[in-house]
């Protein structure tokens, strides 16, 4: 893809899912990649099999995007150790959400909010801190949030991750405006059914899997690394004139 070798890019809940497939991604293309998450001892592995691969190479830089300083403080090291940033992937989100998944009389404020303050606010403070960084780059740059097919059908797992995920793509639409004639790009991408870690469990069962996929026009559910592929896009020159987009990577499962 056009313009990712050796730029930087910040990719948050790069230690499972999402984010590590597009941290991976990343680096084949020959990315400097900002390997951001809370699992310390799985992100070094994976900074330093980035780096061992090539052509790209990876830091990992610790921090909860739940704490703005924590956030700001990572933002600064990887502009100090790699260099300007010129593309962010906003993938950290909550995976523990059985609680979530009820009835919203049955979920406590207690779940709610803390689904919210992971998906949403995370969200916030890392467009909050990287944003006004990416348009002081030359050359402009990137922002790619992660929301979800629950967020644009009413589908989703739970009124926590439902809300949540609703709320970024209307965040991303309103930053595309402010950012636009800043020289910035800010897309989402909305999986549907997608094989990571944190849904691991149903679709490793084929049973479950092809349950699921009989309802998506592709018959499957997804990869994490087909998402990653289009976040990589979406940070390359090759996205270059794309901005406010809402991208359902869905199978087509949201024009049923």
């Amino acid at each position: 893809m056009e313009g990712l070798a050796g730029r930087v890019v910040l990719v948050t809940g790069a230690t499972s899912g999402i984010g590590r497939a597009t941290c991976e991604r990343l680096g084949r293309e020959g990315s400097l990649v900002a390997v951001v998450g809370r699992r310390a001892h799985v992100g070094i592995e994976i900074a330093a099999a980035i780096t061992r691969a090539g052509p790209g190479r990876a830091l990992f830089v610790e921090a909860d995007v739940r704490d703005e300083q924590a956030v700001t403080a990572a933002v600064e090291r990887v502009v100090g150790e790699l260099g300007p940033v010129g593309g962010v992937v906003a993938a950290a989100g909550a995976t523990n959400i059985a609680g979530d998944m009820r009835d919203i009389a049955d979920v406590t404020l207690e779940t709610f909010t803390d689904v919210v303050s992971t998906n949403l606010v995370g969200t916030f403070l890392v467009a909050k801190t990287t944003l006004p960084v990416l348009a002081a780059a030359p050359a402009g740059g990137a922002l790619v949030t992660i929301g979800s097919t629950g967020g644009l059908t009413g589908h989703g797992l739970g009124p926590g991750y439902t809300a949540s995920k609703g709320a970024i793509v209307a965040l991303t639409r309103l930053l595309a405006v402010q950012y636009g004639q800043r020289g910035v790009r800010v897309n989402c991408i909305c999986p549907g059914p997608t094989r990571t870690e944190g849904m691991g469990a149903p679709f490793s069962d084929p049973e479950l899997a092809a349950r699921a996929g009989r309802r998506i026009p592709l018959g499957r559910v997804g990869d994490a690394n087909e998402v990653a592929a289009l976040a990589a896009f979406l940070v390359s020159d090759d996205a270059s004139y794309l901005t406010g987009l809402v991208l359902a990577a869905d199978g087509g499962l949201t024009v049923t």
